[in-house]
């Protein structure tokens, strides 16, 4: 009986709250999704879910309602869409209209990728033997992207000999590639067409055979791989691997040394490894090292060798090598030893040197080890933070790393290394179009002390210039899952926020792996809530230094990010004037209880398994579509897809449904759903930008600025 009671009280609620929050909207009304009572019931709680039926993909109500969003947004932002459209010039006007990548070398061609002015998509490219050679198209991505409103390139392999490629496109943006083939030699497309597969391809040696993974149809968990031979009919394909195992998903790439074909299984905190001879691909796979709860290792080759990135007995990372003849643990010798503060993240292998990428007080480092022992050394960065990343790197005979840099203020970059003489080159550095002077912008690398006393980084960028006295608008980005680290990283867009008096900070919160994998492991599972308090840290934080106020601080993020921001506004809506949130993972329970959608089974190690009670419990505290409360929320931006295959297009939009009726406000509250596009967005360099140039036109307006 009380149920009955509680849900018309909050019907009634649910009517009235929208009345109240929207009455300073004047006639731009905003759309309002029925409520339609579901009781959702787990472990002897019941949730009352009010807008469960918006997850009906194929309801023309669903399709209405998000459509009509779309029409409020655009409603409501007519009187900036100037300023939009403005911005949108502005950030498109950077962009180098007709650019190349650099070029790099594999066996007889040097391969890169080009933009012709005014298109959207890459142009695959190479030249044999000399750059000064004629160059060979592979694939136009903006012919094939012809009568498509989605459009993406997943992967490119070339076959061992190199006269044949296969590449995956997806036009729908959910993810769901088809595999095609171009016979490089005579530039006609293969015949051979392979639907519902993943981006994911490896060529064997003999040039004939291709190995592509293929995801459970509804989950779209990538669990099978397949083989298939040039010119044969697709029934003919050869099922050579299955991953039962619903909580892991599997892929297949072949060694630096194209010696051998990997399968890899990953789960969020296991690995485990297959290897196959590429030369005899009709062979059987055969286990590296049987999986082991808590166990992540990935493996790569170099003659004799296998070398293997191991967290046995090694939370932070170690690097071990085994006899290719031999891969039992018990005959690993180490390489690298495990420290307690630095993480080992990846390695190169040169016939000279070994190469090591580590992470130490939230930074990446270039470590060289010549294999001779003697004159160890780390390549020099100097700005206080920065992104450093090993670049493509082909061949073992050089002596020639080749390795990516950028920093808030300086654009990406490409070098190549001499690591015998420790010199550098400046291959290329992205060209800001109408010039760009690194010295009038600053970047600093600060920290937030946590609730419990962690000093948590935060990265910011501004124009010199700018005085710390809480005037200045601020931009905090956070997000803080899966170990991925948020990295300080350019961007020639956000000179259009700067340079309109905007700050720009990243906090590294927990839940990345900027401080090691403990700095991980205190940001997921039951210690989740860390990473919502050390965003809100960090922006007490700015505050208190006086680099905004609330009045002027915006928070963003994305996907996990967006479930950072929506738990935020929640626990701390005051401390924000807006908030934007990108794809946002924000009806936590419900999701990581539907094991149909993907993603889900095999994240029960990053949220938790709700089926036990003490799992649900703590992420129903946290889940922000769960705990929208009658009162007063900031400015909201709200992005989606609709063919999001990550996070589905029905959270943000139950999460939009449920604040506009519960939100006590009169505040901006707006779903923008891209009916065309997926978790990535709109694709194409330019489209993309419409976008962001809405991002920064709802902020500019949020602070009284048209221009």
């Amino acid at each position: 009986m009380w149920l009955l009671l509680f849900a018309a009280v909050t019907l009634s609620l649910l009517n009235t709250t929208t009345a109240k929050a929207q009455s300073s909207m004047n006639s731009t009304q905003p759309p309002r999704a029925k409520a339609k009572l579901v009781k959702l019931e787990k472990h002897g709680h019941v949730r009352n879910d009010f807008y469960f039926w918006l997850r009906e993909r194929d309801n023309p109500d669903v399709i209405k309602y998000l459509n009509a969003e779309n029409d409020y947004t655009d409603a409501v932002m007519a009187s900036t869409k100037q300023l939009e459209e403005t911005l949108f010039a502005e950030i498109k006007s950077r962009i180098k209209q007709a650019d190349l990548s650099v070029p790099y070398k594999l066996d007889d061609y040097y391969y890169y990728t080009r933009f012709d002015e005014g298109k959207e998509y890459p142009i695959y490219c190479r030249k044999r033997g000399s750059l000064d050679a004629a160059e060979e198209i592979m694939i136009d991505g903006n012919a094939l992207a012809e009568g498509h409103d989605f459009f993406n390139i997943g992967s490119a392999a070339v076959s061992f000999r190199q006269d044949l490629l296969a590449f995956t496109i997806d036009t729908v943006g959910r993810r769901v590639y088809t595999v095609r083939f171009k016979n490089l030699t005579t530039g006609q497309f293969v015949d051979d067409v392979i639907p519902s597969t993943t981006a994911n391809v490896a060529w064997a040696n003999d040039n004939t055979r291709l190995f592509y993974t293929r995801q459970d149809p509804q989950t779209l968990r990538p669990c099978r791989i397949y083989r298939h031979t040039l010119g044969a009919d697709q029934s003919q394909d050869v099922l050579v691997y299955e991953e039962q195992d619903e909580t892991f998903g599997c892929g297949i790439f072949r060694t630096k040394s194209k010696r051998y074909l990997m399968i890899a299984s990953h789960h969020t905190i296991s690995s485990e490894y297959r290897y196959l001879d590429a030369n005899t691909p009709q062979g059987q796979f055969q286990i590296f090292l049987p999986r082991k709860r808590n166990h992540e290792y990935s493996v790569d080759h170099y003659e004799d060798f296998f070398y293997i990135r191991t967290n046995d007995n090694a939370k932070n990372f170690q690097l071990m090598k085994t006899p290719v003849s031999d891969t039992r643990m018990s005959a690993w010798k180490n390489v690298i030893l495990h420290r307690n503060n630095v993480l080992l993240e990846d390695f190169e292998i040169f016939k000279d040197y070994l190469v090591v990428a580590e992470r130490r007080n939230g930074l990446r480092h270039l470590r060289i080890l010549p294999w001779s022992g003697a004159n160890e050394h780390t390549v020099q960065f100097d700005e206080p933070a920065y992104a450093a990343s090993l670049g493509t790197n082909p061949d073992f005979n050089t002596q020639i790393l080749r390795y990516n840099y950028q920093s808030l203020v300086t654009p990406a970059s490409v070098f190549d290394y001499d690591m015998a003489k420790r010199t550098r080159t400046l291959l290329k550095q992205e060209e800001v179009v109408g010039g760009y002077d690194q010295t009038q912008y600053l970047s600093e690398r600060l920290h937030a002390q946590a609730d419990d006393g962690t000093l948590i980084p935060i990265s910011i960028v501004y124009k010199r210039g700018a005085e710390r006295n809480g005037s200045n608008p601020l931009l905090l980005s956070g997000y803080g899952a899966y170990g991925i680290s948020t990295e300080a990283t350019f961007s020639s867009a956000r000179l259009s926020l700067l340079d309109r008096g905007f700050m720009y900070a990243i906090a590294h919160v927990r839940g990345g792996e900027e401080l090691g994998r403990e700095w991980y492991e205190d940001g997921k599972l039951l210690k989740k809530k860390n990473t919502f308090t050390d965003f809100i840290n960090c922006g007490e934080h700015l505050v208190a230094e006086k680099f905004t106020r609330p009045e002027k601080l915006f928070a963003i993020g994305g996907s996990a990010g967006g479930l950072l921001i929506g738990a935020v506004i929640n626990m701390k809506p005051q401390l924000f004037n807006g908030a934007i949130a990108v794809v946002p993972f924000v009806d936590v329970v419900s999701t990581m209880l539907d094991e149909t959608i993907p993603l889900t089974t095999g994240e029960y190690d990053e949220w938790g398994n709700p089926n036990e009670k003490k799992y649900y419990d703590y992420m129903f505290s946290y889940s922000p579509y769960d705990n929208v409360q009658a009162k007063a929320y900031p400015n909201v931006l709200v992005m989606a897809g609709l063919h999001d295959s990550q996070v589905q297009y029905w959270e943000p939009a139950k999460w939009v449904a449920k604040l506009r009726a519960m939100k006590t406000d009169g505040n901006l509250l707006l779903l923008k759903t891209n009916m065309e596009a997926g978790h990535g967005g709109a694709s194409g360099r330019f489209r993309k930008l419409r976008e962001t140039a809405l991002q920064y036109a709802f902020m500019l307006r949020l602070v009284g600025r048209s221009d």
